[in-house]
This record gives C-alpha cells, sequence and structure tokens, in this order.
C-alpha cells in the first residue's frame, strides 16, 4: 500500500525504520537522513522542533537496523538492493608470511647443507679419531675408588 493512501492512524502506528523502508521502496532511489525524516515528519505531521529534536535519534536507529545501508555518498538505501563483497584480506596476509617463512627456513638449511658440504668426510674421521684417543675405560672399583 502507498504512504499517500495511508490513513494518519495507520502511519501513527509504524515505526520510523518501517516509514523509512516503505519510502525507500517508493522512491526507488538512496536518500539521505534528512530528506528521509523531513518526508517522515511530513507524513505524521510532526513540527520543525519535532524534527529538530528526533532526527539523532532516527539516525541512530537506521545505524542499528539491519535493513538499511549506508553509502559513501551519506545516503541510505536498502540493502537487499546492495550485494556485499566480503573480502578477508588476512587471509592472503598470512599466506605470503607463510610463504616467506618457508623461503627462509629452506635458505638456512641450504646454507647448513653447503657449511657441512664444505667440511669433508676425512677432517671428520680424523676429528672423531681424536676424540677416541682421549677416552679411557674404567672398571667400576676405579669409579668406587674416587
Amino acid at each position: 500500500m502507498s504512504l499517500k493512501k495511508m490513513k494518519p492512524e495507520e502511519l501513527e502506528l509504524l515505526s520510523y525504520t518501517d516509514l523509512t523502508e516503505m519510502i525507500l521502496k517508493e522512491n526507488k532511489k538512496s536518500m539521505n537522513t534528512a530528506n528521509i525524516f523531513h518526508k517522515i515528519c511530513d507524513l505524521l505531521e510532526l513540527s520543525e522542533s519535532d524534527y529538530t529534536s528526533k532526527i539523532g535519534d532516527f539516525y541512530t536507529s537506521l545505524t542499528t537496523d539491519k535493513r538499511f545501508l549506508l553509502l559513501e555518498n551519506a545516503e541510505w538505501d536498502l540493502k537487499d538492493r546492495h550485494v556485499v563483497d566480503v573480502v578477508v584480506a588476512d587471509d592472503d596476509e598470512e599466506e605470503e608470511e607463510e610463504d616467506s617463512i618457508e623461503e627462509e627456513e629452506e635458505d638456512e638449511e641450504e646454507s647448513y647443507e653447503e657449511d657441512m658440504d664444505a667440511v669433508s668426510d676425512e677432517d671428520t674421521l680424523e676429528d672423531e679419531e681424536d676424540d677416541l684417543d682421549d677416552l679411557v675405560v674404567m672398571s667400576e672399583d676405579e669409579l668406587e675408588g674416587e
């Protein structure tokens, strides 16, 4: 039913947000807060002082109502008229961080392997033999005597 065809008694039973939804549907375009509330005040025959005292609460009610969307041009529109793209940047950043960490780990592994390759097998065997020269086998009696 059109707002203009509704009786004042019927209009008074509706909330400001319900009236806003009807106004936006009838106009088929977005509107700013002041224009919407002026239309509501005209429909409900509210005074200019009512407009001034209630517009802040009206704005708050629009921001909390899930039916409406505040556009970049500071106009309100019905949410069902718009597609909202959800962009999750955190996943991309995490993947980049993980890739970066993996690359660093690979670089460290390569560096370690290169260092290990630089030490010849003969050097390693000689070092092990030197360590074994200092090794002494002691019996339990000798250990208890100390």
